[in-house]
């Protein structure tokens, strides 16, 4: 696969995320939305911190399955049930992002919602890659 990530000088500058990114490739990869789930199906982690670490490595674990990569990341969307948490956090979390996911970043989007799916979870991921 190859991207590339489009950055315009006419918009602000992006901080942890892409304003476009255009990939090429022949399999596309459709990342199901992910929460803090351990492997027995609760919700671990007490904080956005580490349920937004759990998530993100859940989601990484399914693009691993499927044959990817961070790198072949285009588009994630992280939906927040408080995005003034997130915003406060929000070095902390580019922190876990580039530690697991790398400086590759794709084109993003946080959204706040009401509750997720599991009422303790305070986080949840989902997104599509491109594979070669």
């Amino acid at each position: 696969m190859s991207t590339e990530r489009v950055n315009p000088p006419h918009l602000s500058p992006p901080a942890g995320f892409s304003h476009a990114v255009v990939a090429t490739g022949t399999c596309v990869v459709f990342l199901a939305g992910q929460t803090a789930l351990d492997t027995d199906g609760k919700v671990v982690g007490e904080g956005l911190v580490e349920q937004f670490e759990r998530a993100l490595t859940n989601l990484l674990g399914a693009l691993t399955a499927a044959g990817g990569t961070p790198a072949d990341l285009a588009r994630v969307t992280v939906y927040a049930t408080d995005v003034a948490d997130y915003r406060t956090r929000a070095a902390e979390l580019g922190g876990i992002w580039r530690r697991l996911a790398g400086r590759n970043y794709p084109a993003m989007a946080v959204v706040q919602v009401v509750r997720l799916w599991d009422e303790e979870a305070l986080v949840e991921l989902d997104g599509f890659a491109v594979l070669p």
